[in-house]
C-alpha cells in the first residue's frame, strides 16, 4: 500500500517509461491506454523492478511525466485560493475580526503569534492574495507560491478558534506546490521563459498529490469506525436537512441518519481513494464523489473546500487529458486554451533512461550509424543527481509524516479534551457533535475575596474556547489581564461548562473548582483539571431515545451526569413550568435555596423544582449520577396557541367566513402595511414570522437564474467591501490617515449593503440550521 502510492499512485499516464523528447512528439493524441507488460504494470503503472533498489525508486519517482494535469490542477488551485482569501480567509471582514486597539483574547497556536495592526493586516491579505493570483496564472511561480503559504500559515496559527480540516489541507497543498514544477504547463512563466514551457515534470509531484488526497479521504473514513459514527450518533442531525428529503421519501428518517448519513460517507471516505486510483472504477468514483461534494457544499459553510476536491478529482486521470479534453475544441479557441501539442520538452528535474547501442559500429565514411534494432539496444543506467535523490527522499519522508501525524495524539496530551492531542491534524471530519447545555464564569478578587460572574464569550469573538484546554487556558490568562482595568485585583477564573458530544449526557469538560489563572498546563502531558468523558454512560443513549419518544410535542428533556463530589447549581425560569428532576443512576440530594430544604433521591425517584428559583443537586453516590430534566415551556405553548387562533382567523377572514368585525389590534391582520401598524406584541411576532416563513418559501422555490442572481450579488458585495476596505488600508499605509470625518464616508461606503439585505440586516434568513465542520 505504502509503496503503491509513494511511488506509482501518480504513474497512469500516457508517457510510459523513458519517453524521450522526440517519442513524445512522434506519439498520437489517442495513445491512451495503460501501458503495456506484465500485469502489475498495466494495473499499476510500476514494474516489480522499479521497486527492486534505492536507485531504481529514485529513477521511478523522477521518471518524466506529462504536465499537462498538474498545470491545471495549480490553475485551478490558485483560482479556488484567491477567493477562499476574501471569504473564509476573512478579508472581507478584516475590521471586524481585528478589531485594532479593542481590548480582545485572542487564540494563537503559540503565544507570541499576534496579529500586526490592521491596516498591515490588509498589507499580510493582499501579499496572500497576489501569490494565490500568481499561482493561478503561474506567473514568478515559485516567488508566488513563497507569498501565499507564508501569509497563509500565519494567518492560520494566529486563530486556532477558526481551524478546520480543509485550511489545513490548504496549507499543505500550497507547501506540496512550491516545491514543484507547477509551471511547466499554461502558464505566464512559460511565455517568458520557452524553456520551461510544456516541459515535462517529475513523477513524485503527481505521487505526492493523489497521495495526500487518498490520506484525506482514506483517514477521514478510519477515524469514522468509531462506534459513535457507526451507531449513528455523531451527525445524525443532517437527516432532518432537506437535502434528504428523496431518502426520506423511502425511508423513514432514522435510517436516513444511520445507512445514508453515517453509512454512505464511511463507505465513501473508505473506497473513494481507491475507486478513483483505477481506470475500471474511476468513472464511478468522479460520480460519488462530485455528488458527495456538491451536497456538502450545501449542508456546511466550508467555503472553497467542496470546490477544492472536486479540482483534485482529475489529478488521478491520465496525466495528458488535459490535452485530450481541449484538443475538442475548435481551432480558432486554440490560441487562448491550454496546449495540445504532445512535444513535450525534456527536464533537468527528470530522470531519462539512456540507451546504449552495442555490436553497431559506424562504417568508414558513414556519417550516422544504422538504425539500432531491438537487439544491438540495450538500457544504460539513468544518471541520477542529488536533487533526483533529494527529491525521492522528500517524498518518503512527507508521505510517511502524513501517515503519523493522525496517530500522533499520545505526543500533546493536553491539546484537547475527550480527544487528546494533535486532534487537529487527523483528519477526524465531522465526528463529533456538541451542544452546550450550561457555560458559567465566576471570578474572584484575589485581594478582597469578592466574587462575581462574566458573561460567557465576553472580550473574544470565538465560542471554541468552551471546548478545548489550551484554549481555556488562554482565555483565562488574557482575563486576569484585562479584569484589573475593572477595579478586580489578582483575578481567580473558575469555569463551569457542560457539554454533550455525541447525543450523550451533558456533564462537565472541566473541573469547575480549578483556578484556571494558577492551572498547571502542559501540551505533552494530561490535565487533572480536564473532566475525563463517561463513556462507560454510553448504552444510556438508546434509553434517551426511548424516553423522547414517550414525550408529547410540548415536553422537553435535558440529560445530566455528574462527578461524585460535585453539584449543580441551577435556576429554573419562571417560563418552565412543571419541572422536575429523574434520578436515572446513582443518589443526588436536591438542595431548595429559598426553602432551605434538602431531599435525597434514588434510581427510578424523582421530584419537581420551583420555578423562578434557584436550586442544587449535589452528586452523593460514590460513582457518577444520571439524572434528567423535564419541563414545558409554558410561555411558549401559550404564544403557539396564540399564533394557531390568529392563523386560524386570519385565514376565516381572507376566505369571508369570519362575521364578527376585527378588534383594533387584530386589524393589521389582513392589512397590506401589516406588521407596521401592528400594536400587539403577539400580532408583531405573528406578522414577523409570517414574514419569515414567506421569504424562506420564496428562497426555497425560487428558479435556477433568481438563485445565481442572488448569489452573484452577494459575492459581489462581498468583494466589494474586500477590496474597498483593502484600498484604504493601502493609502493609510502609503500617506497616512486622511481625517476622521472621511474615513467615516469612505468605510459607510464601503459598507454598502444590497437593498434587500440593508432591510433584514438584523434578522437574517435560513432556510435551514446552520452547520460548520466540526
Amino acid at each position: 500500500m505504502e509503496a503503491r502510492e509513494a511511488t506509482a499512485g501518480a504513474l497512469l499516464g500516457t508517457d510510459g517509461e523513458g519517453k524521450s523528447a522526440q517519442s513524445q512528439k512522434d506519439a498520437s493524441p489517442k495513445a491512451d491506454k495503460a501501458p503495456t507488460g506484465s500485469r502489475m504494470e498495466r494495473i499499476f503503472g510500476f514494474k516489480r523492478e522499479d521497486l527492486s533498489s534505492w536507485s531504481s525508486l529514485v529513477a521511478l519517482l523522477n521518471r518524466p511525466t506529462d504536465p499537462a494535469g498538474l498545470g491545471i490542477f495549480r490553475c485551478l488551485f490558485g483560482l479556488l485560493m484567491a477567493i477562499d482569501v476574501t471569504q473564509e480567509r476573512g478579508l472581507s471582514h478584516l475590521d471586524y475580526k481585528y478589531l485594532d486597539g479593542a481590548p480582545v483574547c485572542r487564540f494563537p497556536l503559540f503565544n507570541f503569534l499576534q496579529p500586526l495592526p490592521l491596516d498591515w493586516m490588509y498589507l499580510v491579505y493582499v501579499v496572500m492574495f497576489l501569490g494565490a493570483v500568481g499561482i493561478m496564472l503561474g506567473c514568478f511561480y515559485r516567488l508566488s507560491c513563497l507569498m501565499f503559504i507564508s501569509t497563509y500559515w500565519y494567518i492560520f496559527f494566529l486563530d486556532k478558534t477558526a481551524w478546520n480540516n480543509h485550511s489545513y489541507l490548504y496549507g499543505l497543498i500550497g507547501f506540496q506546490l512550491t516545491l514543484m514544477d507547477g509551471n511547466r504547463y499554461w502558464s505566464l512563466d512559460g511565455l517568458r521563459r520557452p524553456s520551461i514551457r510544456n516541459a515535462h515534470v517529475p513523477l513524485w509531484n503527481y505521487t505526492l498529490l493523489r497521495t495526500q488526497v487518498f490520506f484525506v479521504y482514506f483517514i477521514a473514513g478510519v477515524k469514522k469506525l468509531d462506534a459513535d459514527w457507526v451507531e449513528g450518533y455523531s451527525m445524525s442531525y443532517l437527516a432532518h436537512h432537506w437535502l434528504f428529503d428523496p431518502f426520506k421519501a423511502m425511508l423513514p428518517v432514522e435510517l436516513v441518519s444511520l445507512l445514508v448519513v453515517h453509512g454512505g460517507g464511511l463507505a465513501l471516505d473508505m473506497t473513494a481513494g481507491y475507486l478513483l486510483f483505477f481506470d475500471a472504477t474511476r468513472p464511478y468514483a468522479f460520480f460519488f464523489v462530485s455528488y458527495f461534494h456538491c451536497m456538502n457544499s450545501q449542508l456546511f459553510s466550508i467555503g472553497m473546500f467542496s470546490y477544492t476536491m472536486l479540482a483534485t478529482s482529475p489529478l488521478f486521470c491520465y496525466p495528458d487529458w488535459p490535452r485530450r479534453f481541449f484538443g475538442r475544441f475548435p481551432a480558432f479557441l486554440q490560441a487562448v486554451l491550454p496546449f495540445t501539442s504532445t512535444d513535450l520538452q525534456p527536464s533537468s528535474s527528470c530522470v531519462y533512461t539512456e540507451a546504449r547501442r552495442s555490436n553497431v559500429e559506424p562504417q568508414e565514411n558513414q556519417e550516422t550509424p544504422p538504425a539500432p534494432t531491438a537487439a544491438t539496444v540495450a538500457k544504460k543506467a539513468p544518471r541520477l543527481r542529488w536533487k533526483h535523490k533529494l527529491a525521492a527522499v522528500f517524498t518518503i519522508v512527507y508521505i510517511l509524516e502524513q501517515l503519523f501525524m493522525p496517530y500522533s495524539h499520545f505526543i500533546t496530551q493536553g491539546y484537547n479534551n475527550w480527544t487528546n492531542g494533535l486532534y487537529g491534524y487527523s483528519w477526524d471530519m465531522m465526528v463529533h457533535s456538541r451542544s452546550h447545555q450550561h457555560v458559567k464564569i465566576t471570578y474572584k478578587d484575589g485581594k478582597t475575596g469578592d466574587m462575581g460572574y462574566l458573561n460567557p464569550g465576553v472580550f473574544t469573538q470565538s465560542r471554541r474556547w468552551k471546548d478545548h484546554g489550551d484554549m481555556l487556558k488562554q482565555y483565562a490568562t488574557c482575563l486576569s489581564q484585562l479584569l484589573p482595568r475593572y477595579k478586580i485585583s489578582e483575578p481567580e477564573i473558575y469555569f463551569d461548562i457542560w457539554v454533550s458530544i455525541n447525543e450523550r449526557f451533558q456533564q462537565r469538560i472541566f473541573d469547575p473548582r480549578v483556578d484556571i489563572v494558577k492551572a498547571d498546563w502542559s501540551p505533552f502531558k494530561p490535565n487533572p483539571w480536564l473532566m475525563p468523558l463517561l463513556v462507560d454512560l454510553s448504552p444510556w443513549r438508546t434509553k434517551f431515545q426511548e424516553i423522547e419518544g414517550t414525550l408529547d410535542n410540548q415536553t422537553e428533556i435535558v440529560f445530566i451526569a455528574d462527578f461524585p463530589g460535585l453539584h449543580l447549581e441551577n435556576f429554573v425560569s419562571a417560563d418552565l413550568g412543571n419541572t422536575s428532576v429523574h434520578v436515572l443512576q446513582g443518589r443526588v440530594q436536591v438542595e431548595v435555596v429559598e426553602e432551605k430544604k434538602n431531599y435525597t433521591l434514588g434510581p427510578g425517584e424523582k421530584m419537581q423544582v420551583p420555578a423562578g428559583a434557584y436550586h442544587k443537586v449535589y452528586t452523593v453516590s460514590e460513582d457518577p449520577s444520571c439524572y434528567m430534566y423535564v419541563y414545558v415551556n409554558t410561555t411558549e405553548v401559550a404564544l403557539q396557541e396564540n399564533f394557531t387562533k390568529l392563523l386560524e382567523l386570519q385565514e376565516r377572514v381572507r376566505n369571508g367566513t369570519e362575521t364578527e368585525p376585527l378588534p383594533p389590534e387584530l386589524q393589521p391582520l389582513v392589512a397590506d402595511d401589516a406588521e407596521v401598524n401592528a400594536t400587539d406584541p403577539v400580532v408583531q411576532l405573528f406578522l414577523r414570522r409570517q414574514r419569515r416563513m414567506k421569504e424562506v418559501k420564496k428562497r426555497r422555490e425560487a428558479g435556477v437564474l433568481e438563485r445565481l442572481e442572488r448569489f452573484a450579488v452577494k459575492k459581489y458585495y462581498t468583494f466589494r467591501r474586500s477590496f474597498l476596505m483593502t484600498a484604504i488600508a493601502l493609502r493609510n499605509l502609503a500617506v497616512g490617515l486622511p481625517p476622521l470625518e472621511q474615513l467615516t464616508r469612505e468605510v459607510n461606503f464601503a459598507n454598502m449593503k444590497a437593498p434587500e439585505a440593508d432591510g433584514h440586516q438584523d434578522e437574517r434568513l435560513k432556510d435551514e440550521v446552520g452547520h460548520g465542520e466540526l
